[in-house]
Formats: structure tokens, C-alpha cells, sequence
């Protein structure tokens, strides 16, 4: 490992998360497994969350991001299998999943055999984020009208009183804001004066990380789609549950904080949504792991918030999304959206991709550019592959990341975007990532968007030279790719141009007017542990003319489409 990359990636994080760590590592804590504390009387409506898809395949079996596994054939923690994988196992996300009464033994079962087969404190059982998920969809399950057993309510109660003992205070972010959540919905599930304790707790570190995780646009603070949906839900849940058992004190004091954050949320959402519901590929994001969009904006209606997303975003227009750092334009038929944002908060990019600058396009309610998605977590080469620049619709230089992402989930140089702006549709920005090369390149990238086209316009400019260049002093290479989404191809035709069609229907016309193209085959993340093949246009900046007011290395690349679907793109 070079010592360089680990001072770039540690020198960010806060000293709380040092001293977390240590104390994570040292700390023995020994399970508490006295009786449980008696159970609260619930005084309001529980409003059923949205349902995720059904993980049990069979008593003993589960499909899970996208793999399938047997209790009988790897237990609860087989070491080959792996950790993503373990954690899902034990959530029980099935308990709360569409048509779950009609696996309902199925799941009796597997809560007994857990508590049997899972002693207190031991292994990926009992990591704190899968205690936490589990804690909450367990009470959701009894919640939902399940007839609950007195030792799944003394493991509940040993769980939530491993978990104050566990707390993720070396990593923050959306682990202690989900271990925080647990401790809510134990804190009011169970009464007494132990109940209280771990009510306390959890409010106390929401009232904190609320104002930190949930930025002023809505946002949350790591600017991936996919976690924005998980952290509404867990917004949204926290109500319903305060609700339900309006205890008073502690639980009230954070409703308000709670509440006044649902719509900005709401309309975070809303913009990053393509017009199929599905999510924008920004950072860690795939389908199928948070509840489909649309099911989450059911769930608020239904907890009150109809009215608090705002008006439906324009058909016309654009939107500058701050602090997070996205812009939204929309015309016509085409939706566009832009990544000006950075990283992520500085002590927390582990869910960040080198995707500065990218985009996604939609045309006639369907995706045309997309960003290549996320498929697995851990460490590995397919991991590093979809973090980084290549796998995103943007610019790489030299073969290197904009940003410096490694080892899964660390980020050591950061990509930081300056001159950002919106004239209209005519949108820019330029980022400083690529600035550790020789002749410190800066790429900018212009987008504008016309009635039946999208004209992007990219440059890579260096101090003291016309292109930045490696350390033989040849010319760095620059590429834009744009990838195509799932289902389309791409052909060159007689007149240079390129034509993307889906089957038989020409949908977009490419033409290049600097740069040169080609085309390259490319994996598609549909999900997680889903691949599938897809075509992207990488085209190559190259010098301007001799003589030319902008020498350095260019591309300008405008797609064209139709004003209806089913008429040739221009």
C-alpha cells in the first residue's frame, strides 16, 4: 500500500472515528441476557412500510442480491460466502416483503432458529448494522400483526442492548444513523426505565446527525440515489413509529426534526428520478436494494405528507440542486442530469464513485446515456472497475481515476468542481482531479441543451502547455464515454454519423464534430450480482487545428433525436 495514497485517504477523517475504531477493536462488551423490559402499550395506527421483494425462496433458502444460498449448505456465517451477502441473510427483510403471510412458517421458523443457532455477541450476526436492520424489522413484523413468542422478545431486548454497547461511532454516517433508528424503535417498543435509556440514546444521536446527514436540498449526505431512498424510508419509518406509540418526551422532542425534513427529501428524489421511476446512477446505486421509489412516496402520502413534496417538478427548465451539487434540465423530451458534485463528505466517501462531471439522458421516458451502476461491494477488480472513471458517462485522462477510489470503500484524492454554471440551458462546470498529472490537467465540460439535441463540449486544458502529457513528455490520452443503456445499439453510418436504435427503432443520432469515436462492449450493473452486456461510445479529444483560439485536446459530440418517437433522429 503506498503511504502517499493511505495520508490522502486518512488524514479526512474525524477524530471521533479514530478514537471510534480503537475503542470498536478493544471493546469485550459481554451480552446482557437478563429478561426482557414489558412491552408498551401502542396508542396509534401502524402504517405498513413499503414492501421490498421476496427474499425466501424456500423454508431454508434465500435469493439474495441476486445469489442463492441454503441454511443447510452454509449455515449462518460460511465464511466463502460473501459479507454483503452474510449481512442481507441476517436482516430478515422477508419478514416485511411482498406477500410475506404466504411464507409466514417459513419465517416463524427462521426467527426461532436464528435465536437458537446465533449465541449472543458471535459473528456477522451480530455486527451491529445487521442487529440494527434486524431490530427494526422485527418490531415492523410484530407491528404488522404478528403473534410474538416471549424469546423473541428477550433475544429483541439483548439485541438492542448489544447494540448500545456496539455503536458504529468509527464509521458515522448512515451505520449509527440506522443504529440510532434501531434504538428508537426498541426504546418505544419496550417500556421502563431500561426502554427509556436506549430512547434516549438514539434521539439524541438523531438530533445530531440530522442536520449533518440530510443536506438543505433534501440530499442525503452521500449523494448516492439509492441511500437518499434508504434514508427517507428510515425518516418515514421513525414517524410512524413515534406516532404509534406517542410516548412523549424524548420521542416528540424529535418528530418535529423528522418531519420538516420529509419534503425536501421528497423532492430530492423527485429529481433524481428518471421519467421510468428508476434511479440515477450517482455514486453507490443500483435497483432493488430500497424500496421502489413510487411505493416510498405512497408510504408518506399515507403518514400525511401528500402535500409537503411541492409542486410537480416543470416539464420545462432546469435546476440547480445545492448543496448536493446536481443539476436537472429538462426539455422537450429529454431529461438530463448532471454530476457537479463532490465526493461526498470528506470523512465519509466510501459509497463515491469517480464519476465527476457524468451524466444521464433520458429521451421519450427511457434511458438513452446512463452511468454503468453498481453490481457488488467488497474488494476486487469488478468492484474497482464500476468505481471508477471508465465506467462512467464523463471524461478519463491518461487511464487515471478522477477521483482516487481504492480497496472498496476508500477514497484518497478527491476530485473537487469549480466554475460551475447554468445560463439557461447552457450548462458548465470543470473539475481539478486529474491536476496531480504533469502539466496539471483541468477537464471542463459543457452541456447544452437544444430543442431536439444535446451538444457536449469537452476540454482538457494544462498549465504551460497545449495537453497534458506523461512522464516521457507524450501526450496523455483523454476519452469521453458514453454508455449506452441496456438494450441499445450502435452503428456507424455511410455519412459518419452513429445511430443508436432500440431493435427495429432508430432513437438517437450521434455526430462527432471533434474527437474520434469507437465503440467498445461494456457490462451493464441491471443490480446487484446482475450483469448484463451493453455498448458505449468512447470518443477520443483530440488537439485543435494549428492556429486554432483552443489547442488543447477537445471533443464536441451532439446528439440528436427525434421530436416523436418512431421518426428518424435528425
Amino acid at each position: 500500500m503506498s503511504l502517499g495514497r493511505l495520508w490522502r485517504t486518512v488524514r479526512w477523517l474525524k477524530p471521533a472515528q479514530v478514537a471510534g475504531r480503537i475503542t470498536f477493536r478493544l471493546a469485550r462488551p459481554r451480552p446482557d441476557l437478563r429478561p426482557p423490559p414489558p412491552r408498551r402499550e401502542a396508542r396509534g395506527r401502524w402504517v405498513t412500510p413499503p414492501a421490498r421483494e421476496a427474499s425466501l425462496v424456500g423454508p431454508t433458502r434465500w435469493r439474495l442480491l441476486g445469489v442463492e444460498h441454503d441454511l443447510a449448505e452454509i449455515g449462518w456465517d460460511e465464511p466463502a460466502v460473501p459479507l454483503l451477502w452474510r449481512y442481507n441473510q441476517h436482516y430478515f427483510d422477508d419478514l416485511n416483503a411482498r406477500d410475506s403471510d404466504e411464507r409466514r412458517a417459513w419465517q416463524r421458523d427462521l426467527v426461532q432458529r436464528w435465536i437458537d443457532d446465533n449465541p449472543p455477541g458471535r459473528g456477522t450476526a451480530w455486527a451491529p448494522y445487521p442487529t440494527s436492520l434486524r431490530i427494526v424489522n422485527w418490531i415492523k413484523w410484530i407491528l404488522g400483526g404478528e403473534t410474538v413468542r416471549p424469546e423473541w422478545l428477550t433475544s429483541l431486548a439483548v439485541q438492542a442492548r448489544w447494540l448500545m454497547r456496539r455503536l458504529e461511532w468509527h464509521l458515522l454516517g448512515n451505520h449509527l444513523f440506522v443504529n440510532a433508528k434501531a434504538l428508537v424503535f426498541a426504546g418505544l417498543f419496550f417500556g421502563g426505565d431500561e426502554a427509556a435509556r436506549w430512547l434516549r440514546a438514539g434521539v439524541e444521536i438523531l438530533e445530531r446527525e440530522l442536520p449533518e446527514q440530510i443536506l438543505a436540498d433534501g440530499a442525503q449526505f452521500e449523494r448516492s440515489p439509492m441511500y437518499h431512498l434508504l434514508a427517507l424510508e428510515d425518516v418515514l419509518d421513525l414517524v410512524n413509529i413515534i406516532e404509534v406509540f406517542d410516548a412523549g418526551g424524548a420521542a416528540d422532542r424529535l418528530l418535529p426534526a423528522l418531519r420538516q425534513r420529509v419534503g425536501p427529501m421528497l423532492h430530492w428524489l423527485a429529481c433524481m428520478l428518471h421519467p421510468d421511476g428508476t434511479l440515477a446512477r450517482f455514486n453507490d446505486c443500483a435497483e432493488g436494494i430500497a424500496p421502489p421509489a413510487a411505493d416510498v412516496r405512497r408510504y408518506a402520502a399515507a403518514l400525511g405528507f401528500a402535500d409537503l413534496a411541492g409542486p410537480p417538478l416543470p416539464a420545462e427548465g432546469v435546476l440547480r440542486l445545492e448543496p448536493s451539487g446536481y443539476l436537472r434540465a429538462a426539455a422537450g423530451p429529454a431529461l438530463l442530469l448532471a454530476d457537479v458534485a463532490p465526493v461526498g463528505p470528506d470523512y465519509l466517501p466510501g459509497h463515491a464513485h469517480a464519476d465527476t462531471l457524468s451524466f444521464e439522458l433520458s429521451l421519450h421516458g427511457q434511458a438513452l446515456i446512463v452511468n454503468r451502476g453498481t453490481s457488488i461491494y467488497g474488494e476486487g477488480p469488478r468492484r474497482q472497475l464500476e468505481r471508477g472513471t471508465a465506467a462512467h458517462s464523463t471524461v478519463q485522462i491518461g487511464g487515471e481515476d478522477s477521483s482516487e477510489v481504492w480497496a472498496g470503500f476508500r477514497v484518497g484524492r478527491r476530485a473537487r468542481p469549480f466554475d460551475v454554471a447554468v445560463e439557461d440551458f447552457d450548462l458548465s462546470a470543470a473539475h481539478d482531479g486529474y491536476t496531480h498529472l504533469p502539466g496539471r490537467p483541468v477537464h471542463r465540460r459543457r452541456w447544452q441543451l437544444e430543442a431536439q439535441a444535446l451538444v457536449i463540449s469537452d476540454e482538457v486544458t494544462a498549465t504551460g502547455k497545449a495537453h497534458a502529457t506523461n512522464t516521457t513528455g507524450a501526450p496523455l490520452e483523454a476519452l469521453a464515454r458514453f454508455h449506452l443503456a441496456p438494450g441499445l445499439s450502435c452503428t456507424r453510418e455511410a455519412d459518419g454519423s452513429w445511430l443508436v436504435r432500440r431493435g427495429s427503432l432508430a432513437l438517437a443520432r450521434f455526430r462527432i464534430e471533434a474527437g474520434s469515436a469507437s465503440l467498445e462492449d461494456w457490462q451493464h450493473a441491471a443490480a446487484f450480482g446482475h450483469l448484463v452486456p451493453a455498448q458505449t461510445l468512447a470518443v477520443r479529444l483530440v488537439p485543435a487545428p494549428a492556429g486554432s483560439s483552443a489547442p488543447s485536446p477537445r471533443a464536441i459530440v451532439r446528439w440528436s433525436w427525434a421530436a416523436t418517437p418512431g421518426e428518424s433522429p435528425p
